[in-house]
């Protein structure tokens, strides 16, 4: 499985259409680009956009190629199995795989494993009450590697009205409703021992006000990333997930703190630390880790934490 796709935080949607945007999307910070060749392309150009993604690809470098992903089209529309032949050949020159929108069952993530190829990591997009249903099966299938909450359309499927709330004030816009099914991806992400989900995207552009927001909830929940629709969202998504220099000295504290006591438990600034609080810490540094090899210029790929 793509190590790049397993420990990043931030995937930057770019349309599959526009290839004079892969370029700039792989140098905004994102630590994983995915070309869009589903909501963001008409009916109309679906074939073009195979075809300039391909060609946009042929000029990238193979470090460029392995933080970047397909989202194909739904499995039941005239696109998916001419989808799936490109992304064979995308995955062999280096692609990381494939997000697969409106993920429903495993029998599909089977289709696209199998077609792909076994270098072909898969991120099943969870975005209708059958998706819910199937999160154990989802989870568990061939080659994937992470879920993703497509809460929007999750929304429209439920019948829901979550409050968009741009003003970063009050409850409304905090998605409370959605709080149970933010936390099913999470346990069904461990219990399949598969590196934390992703958030969906924040449609707001006015600001980082609600991206920081939105960020920060996902990050207490326990998801490992977000998606971004723009890229003036990437560095406040990091700013949100980085734990800052207090955090860090904190983690090293509790470390050396059980060291020195030969572990088991310890007091430590009033407050008794154990097992649960260690392990805690190594998260801590695991990601901070991951930020040095960012802001270092270096793919994630490099950092050895594991964040699952």
């Amino acid at each position: 499985m793509s190590p790049p796709v397993q420990h990043a935080c931030s995937f930057l949607f770019v349309p599959a259409d526009r290839p004079e945007q892969l370029p700039k999307a792989l140098a905004s910070g994102a630590d994983m680009v995915i070309a869009d060749w589903e909501d963001a392309v008409a009916p109309a150009h679906k074939a073009s956009a195979r075809q300039a993604l391909a060609g946009a690809v042929a000029q990238l470098a193979p470090a460029q190629r392995a933080r970047l992903l397909v989202r194909i089209n739904a499995e039941g529309t005239p696109w998916f199995r001419d989808d799936l032949a490109a992304l064979a050949l995308l995955v062999g020159q280096g692609c990381a795989g494939a997000m697969v929108p409106k993920a429903e069952g495993a029998s599909t993530l089977v289709a696209v494993a199998h077609t792909a190829g076994s270098g072909a990591a898969l991120l099943p997009l969870v975005e209708s009450v059958a998706g819910y249903d199937a999160l154990p099966a989802l989870a568990g299938a061939p080659q994937v590697a992470r879920l993703a909450f497509g809460h929007l359309d999750f929304q429209a499927d439920a019948g829901m009205d979550c409050q968009a709330g741009a003003d970063g004030h009050g409850d409304e816009g905090d998605e409370h409703e959605l709080l149970p099914v933010r936390l099913a991806l999470v346990l069904a992400s461990r219990r399949a021992r598969i590196a934390p989900p992703l958030d969906g995207v924040t449609v707001d552009l006015q600001g980082s006000t609600r991206l920081a927001r939105d960020a920060r909830r996902a990050r207490r929940m326990g998801f490992g990333g977000k998606l971004c629709i723009h890229p003036s969202q990437v560095a406040p998504l990091h700013a949100a997930f980085d734990p800052d220099e207090a955090a860090v000295a904190q983690a090293w504290r509790v470390l050396q703190a059980l060291h020195a006591a030969g572990g088991g438990a310890v007091a430590l600034d009033g407050r008794m630390i154990d097992g649960p609080v260690l392990r805690q810490a190594q998260q801590t540094l695991a990601r901070h880790e991951l930020a040095c090899a960012r802001a270092a210029g270096h793919p994630v790929a490099g950092a050895g934490a594991t964040l699952a």
